[in-house]
This record gives structure tokens, sequence and C-alpha cells, in this order.
């Protein structure tokens, strides 16, 4: 329903603010929401319309984006602010260095885990937000100007004028003192309060005796000791009213976006738009060559043989389904929690399905023990395997947590570590430490993924030469639907994988004795 009906509009005059700095730098790395992360030269997108908030509080704009630049080093913006409390307040703040620092806000399209920091390479920015602790260091504010087209404060006479059923009133005009002069008054203001004479209280209770002594003396009534010494009678327990509930913003999760299995077999190739199988041509078998005396017939020599390798594509999606009511009143960082949750299960699912893919289609390692020494045969025996079936040298290491736990574990005969040695000692047969969940086992890249299983059993450890498997996948997308009945939210994250190992000599899985 429409309706229509007169209201009276107030026009005024304001000066125009503006707050100017570097949003974002590029290559260098912050902690944000989501750890470590760093952003590529030109991987952030510019919305139409872009505003200004405060400490990433959706609820609070204080202006909008009016110009940007972007460099090689990162993006320097303008933003226009609003002439509100919160506007005014956000130029003192800026220009005194108390919220100087600018975050910027963006939906990652596309990003990759690097040795724990996320690097992200697509993304659209959704909001710029004047915070006090920057992500990035040099995210930092480096104008914050309040122009003025008068240096003193007119007032303009009031008019009053009346066309048809709408009135129209103009009020004085007031011209703002800069935002230094602002800050400078209240000081002064501060000052002026502030009382002629003062006397610190004397507290008697200067040592452990005196506050055992008036204890005593309060407990038998004396009020002077009772004073300085006795409790209050109310507390938390009678009074719940006056104890409010502390959130923080920050939200404990166990869940990441990385992906061992699926970086160490070298990361996935673009899937096509359309179809739901991927065939991969595959030389099955190899021509040969032989001595020829002059004038023979080659013809004994064996051609190439080849055929298709077909991997077929599955969707992996999440889903999350809320209320209006979380919509509408929900604290902002629920949307960009709820999203990352489900990428980063979007992003363990599809790393059980190559690890899947991997046990079925690789090759079983001959048998050895889930210690030191048959860690050491399990490498020394299938790396050269693999070459023999694929001409190949194999690149990576991959295991569970527990094979981690024993190569942390592993020492020489002298006690010495060897995986979580410094790689200049004698006995360093790598690199494997409790902080990091990359390294290097006897010449080979390193993975730990907690999606494998967590046992020394079975398929607790590969290892692999990348061109042996191939990985497509498409973009993760998003869908957002509604129920009529209930006005709840539905949101799908959902995207298309494909995997299959084309050599099964290049993936060698261990095989426990």
């Amino acid at each position: 329903m429409n309706l229509d009906f007169s209201i009276k509009v107030t026009a005024t005059d304001f000066p125009k603010r503006e707050i100017s700095g570097r949003i974002v730098t590029w290559n260098e790395e912050g902690s944000t929401s989501a750890g470590s992360t760093m952003f590529k030269p030109g991987s952030i997108t510019f919305s139409d319309t872009t505003k200004l908030l405060l400490e990433h509080r959706r609820e609070s704009p204080i202006g909008f984006l009016k110009s940007y630049k972007v460099t090689d080093d990162g993006i320097d913006a303008t933003f226009a602010i609003g002439n509100t409390t919160a506007g005014n307040d956000s130029l003192v703040e800026a220009s005194s260095g108390l919220r100087d620092g600018f975050s910027v806000g963006v939906l990652a399209e596309k990003y990759k885990n690097v040795d724990g920091v996320l690097v992200i390479s697509a993304s659209a920015l959704k909001e710029v937000s004047l915070v006090t602790d920057p992500a990035i260091a040099s995210a930092k504010v480096a104008v914050a100007a309040s122009e003025q087209e008068d240096s003193e404060s007119v007032v303009e006479t009031e008019e009053q004028t009346t066309e048809g059923e709408n009135e129209v009133e103009t009020t004085p005009t007031v011209t703002e003192a800069p935002a230094e002069t602002v800050e400078a008054s209240k000081v002064v203001q501060a000052e002026a309060a502030r009382p002629l004479y003062f006397t610190s209280p004397r507290s008697p209770v200067i040592s452990g005796g005196s506050y055992l002594e008036h204890s005593i003396k309060a407990t038998l009534g004396n009020e002077d000791s009772r004073q300085y010494i006795k409790a209050a009678d109310d507390s938390f327990t009678t009074n719940p009213a006056f104890s409010p509930v502390s959130y923080v913003r920050d939200v404990a999760t166990n869940t990441n976006a990385m992906r061992p299995v699926i970086d160490a077999c070298g990361g996935t190739r673009p899937l096509s738009t359309y179809g739901m199988t991927v065939s991969i041509p595959k030389i099955t078998a190899n021509s040969t060559a032989a001595t020829v005396a002059e004038g023979g017939d080659p013809t004994g020599t064996t051609a190439i043989t080849s055929a298709y390798v077909n991997a077929t594509v599955i969707k992996k999606a999440g889903f999350q389904r809320y209320s209006v009511e979380l919509l509408d009143r929900s604290d902002p960082s629920f949307y960009e929690i709820m999203l990352q949750n489900l990428r980063d299960a979007y992003a363990q699912a599809t790393d059980a399905y190559v690890i899947a893919q991997i046990t079925a289609g690789g090759t079983q390692a001959t048998a050895t023990a889930a210690d030191s020494a048959g860690l050491i045969s399990f490498v020394s025996t299938e790396s050269p395997a693999v070459y023999s079936a694929t001409k190949r040298t194999a690149t990576s290491f991959v295991s569970g947590t527990s094979i981690w736990a024993t190569l942390l574990g592993a020492t020489d005969t002298t006690g010495r570590p060897i995986y979580n040695a410094q790689p200049t000692t004698m006995n360093a047969g790598g690199t494997a430490n409790p902080t990091s969940i990359r390294g290097n086992v006897l010449g080979l890249d390193y993975y730990v993924d907690a999606n494998m299983v967590n046992t020394s059993i079975d398929e607790s450890a590969f290892i692999i030469e990348p061109r042996s498997i191939e990985i497509f996948e498409s973009p993760a997308l998003t869908l957002a639907t509604n129920v009529p009945t209930t006005g709840e939210i539905e949101i799908m994250l959902y995207g298309y994988i494909a995997a299959q190992a084309t050599f099964a000599g290049g993936l060698r899985r261990f095989n426990l004795t």
C-alpha cells in the first residue's frame, strides 16, 4: 500500500568533509578473521556504491566512496563523510590518530592457502570500515579534512515559506569549527570542569597486618573500619540485572579451507561449464624403436595405442537455513562467519573426495612398519617405483596426523631428532615440526592432511607424482532462496569437481605390515 501525505522538509547547508588514505596494500600479510591473509595486485573489484562503516558494523555507516585509485602498491581512496554525530566523531578520531585505520570487507572468490597464508587473487568489495587497528598495518588514513566555506561562523536569517500543503523551512546555517578546534574545545571544557581543590582519600589499610586489623574491627561493628574493609551486601547474585553478558566477536571454530592432498597433487584445473563426464585421453601403450637394417622394414616395431579415461563430475554442496529475524537483527559478522564455515566444509569435502580417488586408483606399496625405519623404507622403495611406472619423479609425501607424529618423534641412535632437526645438522633427514603442516621428508615436499585417516594404517600416507591424477573443479557458487511460508532464507554453497587417477603407478599408498 502506497500512501502520499504532506511533510515538512528542513534544508540545511552543510560543509563538505572527506577522509582519504590507503585502504589495502598488495602483497602485505595481515591478520584477519580468516587468519593470515594477503591480497594479490588487482584482486579487488568495486561495486557501484561502497559505504564507509565504523568497525565493520553495518548499522553504523558514516560515509560513502567518492573516488579511488588502483596503483602498483595498493588502492588509495577518498570517502565523503555524512554530517551525523558518528560522522563528526570519525573526522575527529581520524585526524587525531584515535581511529586512523582502514579495513576492507570483501567476498573472496578466488583464493589459495600458501604456507598458512590465505592469498586472495579475486574478490568483490562489500564495504570499507574506519577501524582502530587495521588488519594490514599500512592501511592508514592519510587525510581527514573538514572543509569550510567561511572562516567565521555565520548565522543566516531564518526564512519560512509555505507552498501548497508542503512546508519548506530553511534553518539557520552555522559553519562548523575544524575538527582540531572541536577537539581543543573539549580539552578546555574538561579543564574547566576540574575542581579547584581536591584531596585524595587516605586509607589506613597499608599492609597485610592493617587489613587483618580492620577486618576484625569491621566484623565487630566498627563503622570506620567497615568503610574500608566491609564488602557491599549486594552482589551479582542478588542483582543479576546489573551483570551484563560480554560477547566476543571472534567465533571459536575448528574448520579451515586448506586442502593439503589437492595441493600435493598440483591443485585443480578449470572444469568445463557443461557435461557430467570429463574424458581424458591417455596413451595406453607406447611405441617402440628397434635397429633396422639399411632399407629394412620398421613395421615390426610397435605403434602407440590410446584410450579415453572418464572422470565423473559430482556436486559438493553445503546448506544453511536461517530465520528472517536473524537476517534483520543479527550481528553483521554472522554472514561472514556462516559463509566461511560453508566454504570450509566445501574445501574439506572436496579434499576427502580426492583422497578417496587416490585410495581407489593408486598402487598399494610394499608392506612396511609404521615407524621411522618403515617410513624411510616406504620413501626409498616407492619413489623409484614411481619413476619406473611413469618416467617422472615423485614430488610429494602426504600423510595423516599419526604418521606426522611418528616423524616428529623420530630419532637417530644417539637420541637426536631426525625430521625436527635443523637442516645443517648431520642427522637431518628433512624438516617436520609441530608449528607447520608443510615440510620436507627425504627430499619430498611434505604435507599433513587432517582429512586423511588419523591412525597409522593402510592409506595413512601417499607418495604422489602430480601428473598421475587429473582434478577438474568449477568455482564455488552460492544460491539463496526464500521459504514463502516462514520467511526463512536458505543458502546453498556448491561446486562441481571431477578427479581420476590416470597412472596408478604414480600414486603409491602406504601399506602397513
